[in-house]
Formats: structure tokens, C-alpha cells, sequence
């Protein structure tokens, strides 16, 4: 015999959802970091090749 599942509870799924968007919060925050030290030049982990503007006059 078929039975009908039980609801979840609101706070159930609110919980779920805080937690679905704290992970995409902290992976933005993330890649927001990892911009910034590029930009900084701090990064450790990327090496960026600068090109400077008297070389290519």
C-alpha cells in the first residue's frame, strides 16, 4: 500500500536553504579574495605576467 510522505516542517527548510546560501556566500567571498590579491599582486598561489607600458610603445 501507497502511504502519503510526511511534510517537512518550515523550520526544516529554512535551515536547508540557510545553509544552500551560505555556501554560495562564502564561495563569493572567495573568489572576491582571490581577485583582490591579484590585483594587489599578493597573490602566493597565481603568477601573473605584468607587462609594462614602455615595451610596447
Amino acid at each position: 500500500m501507497a502511504f502519503l510522505k510526511k511534510r517537512t516542517s518550515i523550520s526544516k527548510k529554512h535551515i536547508r536553504k540557510n545553509i544552500w546560501k551560505k555556501k554560495g556566500y562564502c564561495a563569493a567571498l572567495k573568489a572576491f579574495s582571490l581577485a583582490k590579491s591579484l590585483s594587489t599582486g599578493n597573490s602566493k598561489s597565481f603568477f601573473v605576467l605584468k607587462i609594462s607600458t614602455k615595451n610596447l610603445e
